[in-house]
């Protein structure tokens, strides 16, 4: 991460922005997430902010990356902030990472309005401030005063009134949206109840905090969370442990904010990225206003994240369908993952003794995973999860003892650095370093959680091992492989991660994979056909095993969206 203090606004500067953003939240996380009680008590609006706040920093290197790889130097603003946008809408989660990316994404345009431009002064950013705030309050069908959306108009304010370079005008917009936080109490009731400050106001205080280090190189002054001592102590809130135990018996009721859930509120909560036009996602938000609560609909430009607290999730998504291509479809049912705010603390729920979380490619590979009984992870092609991601299903996963399947070579240190973290909050995670889903498959197979744990991962690992993994995929330009130059649009067969065969035919080029895979021998034959490939690829492959491999079994699964056309794996 480049050094602080910048002295304009440019690509560099977006950098050190969301590098600093990332590691005040991270610090934060645990704060924010234990005195989230609205709208609904779920304890997770840090980890939502920090995974949403990864996603763009994430985005942002990418672009510094490719830079540096075409020796172009350094990317332009527009280049670095419509990065950081689109990687924190991809990536939001929760009712508050949504409204930080629509935030990130007001700011973008006014930052990337002239994509030539390399730089910009204090000016620049007070507009930019200005128009995340106004269209961040758009993007809620419901705004609500108390809430983030007011620290975000105070931030605005605040740095509209001040003069000097981009440090004058963050340290403005930082102390009205601290000033504003402190007030939140007394515009909503469940806070005041609770004694704390706003959670989604807090995070995006920290994320302000972090845009004056950026230019100025000094670290803010603390937070409080607390506002009411007297109030937290004596509803058993003072310390954040204490504030995620009690967040359930601290909601508002239906008739103190437009957005808040009370007793009885919506039990899901649908969040889904939609490819639509501007007119459907009109209509899409007269759809789900009259569904449920905590409407948040940002994006633009094709892309929209949608997210919205109902309780029927099957009708919020046939909208999203009825609207263009929902995809990355997240469901959270509030009544057994989460506290919702129903006005009485449930008790905590005893943790299983094992459980297998796994990253997979494609929704039908995540129904086979989850038939088996994993957590799953859903990874789009080109959007990995983040470590915090993983975190947070091996938290979901509920279990004293995880075992984790990455099932992706890159994803092994990022793997690495999520078991790390669950382990410092007492959870035993076991990594296998699965590099295919097929690896995954036959690790799966033979798990059985009645065995003592190390017995079971070192079984699981001896599965994945043995099993050779290969894909059948379409190159996207020409390069050098270990087969030869690829051209754009050739058939690749690619075994253990390296390209093996060069073809134009989709189901001739399987066959060869195949064939190659199968001379070193095998028992099984696990094919897993992406939503692109031709359906006849697995008849013809099946019949070439059952014709010229004798006693080899096979079995096909419907991968869906998966990237690869094909993934084989062979025990």
């Amino acid at each position: 991460m480049a050094q602080v203090p910048q002295t304009f606004f440019d690509a560099l500067a977006v950098r050190t922005w969301c590098g600093l953003a990332l590691r005040a939240l991270g610090r934060a996380r645990e704060e924010i997430d234990a005195i989230n009680v609205y709208p609904v008590a779920d304890g997770d609006t840090g980890t939502n902010l920090y995974l949403t706040a990864e996603s763009a920093a994430a985005a942002v290197e990418a672009v510094f990356e490719a830079h540096d790889a075409h020796g172009s130097g350094k990317p332009a603003l527009a280049d670095a902030a419509r990065a950081m946008a689109h990687g924190a809408l991809i990536g939001a989660r929760g009712n508050s990472g949504t409204i930080l990316a629509q935030l990130l994404r007001g700011m973008a345009q006014v930052l990337a309005a002239d994509g030539e431009t390399t730089h910009t002064d204090g000016e620049g950013l007070r507009l930019a401030l200005r128009h995340a705030a106004d269209s961040a309050r758009q993007a809620v069908a419901h705004p609500v005063e108390g809430t983030v959306l007011t620290v975000a108009s105070a931030a605005a304010d605040a740095a509209g009134g001040a003069e000097g370079d981009c440090g004058t005008v963050a340290r403005a917009a930082y102390e009205g949206a601290r000033a504003a936080l402190a007030a939140t109490p007394g515009q909503l009731a469940v806070l005041e109840r609770a004694g704390v400050v706003d959670a989604g106001g807090r995070g995006l205080v920290a994320v302000l905090g972090a845009l004056v280090e950026t230019f100025t190189g000094e670290v803010p002054r603390a937070v409080p969370v607390v506002s009411d001592p007297e109030h937290a102590r004596a509803a058993g809130v003072v310390d954040p442990t204490s504030l995620a135990k009690a967040a359930g018996g601290l909601a508002a009721s239906p008739d103190e904010c437009a957005d808040a859930p009370g007793t009885g509120g919506p039990a899901f909560e649908v969040i889904y990225l939609l490819e639509a036009e501007d007119t459907a996602v009109a209509r899409l938000r007269q759809r789900l206003d009259g569904l449920g609560d905590s409407l948040v609909v940002v994006g633009g430009d094709g892309l929209w994240n949608v997210h919205v607290h109902v309780d029927d999730a099957g009708a919020a998504v046939e909208a999203g369908v009825e609207a263009g291509r929902p995809y990355r479809i997240r469901i959270t049912h509030f009544g057994t993952e989460d506290v919702h705010t129903t006005g009485a603390e449930r008790p905590p729920r005893e943790p299983a003794q094992r459980a297998v979380v796994a990253v997979v490619p494609g929704e039908g590979l995540a129904g086979l995973y989850a038939e088996a009984g994993a957590t799953t992870v859903l990874a789009r092609p080109g959007e990995p999860p983040a470590s915090g991601e993983l975190v947070q299903a091996v938290r979901r996963a509920h279990a004293r003892e995880v075992v984790l399947l990455p099932n992706d070579a890159d994803l092994r240190h990022t793997a690495a650095a999520a078991a790390e973290q669950a382990r410092t909050e007492g959870i035993r995670v076991a990594l296998i370093p699965t590099r295919s889903a097929v690896q995954g498959i036959a690790a799966l197979a033979v798990h059985e959680p009645e065995r003592r744990f190390d017995e079971d991962v070192v079984q699981m690992t001896s599965a994945a091992g043995a099993t050779r993994y290969a894909e059948v995929t379409v190159a996207e330009r020409q390069s050098w492989t270990m087969a030869g130059i690829c051209q754009a649009g050739d058939v690749l067969g690619l075994i253990d991660g390296d390209v093996a065969v060069i073809g134009s035919d989709i189901t001739l080029t399987a066959e060869a994979v195949l064939d190659r895979m199968l001379s070193a021998g095998g028992e099984l034959v696990t094919l897993v056909l992406g939503d692109e490939a031709p359906e006849i690829v697995a008849e013809r492959l099946e019949v070439r095993v059952r014709e010229s491999y004798l006693a080899v079994d096979t079995v096909v699964y419907r991968g869906g969206r998966q990237g690869a056309l094909l993934l084989i794996g062979v025990e």
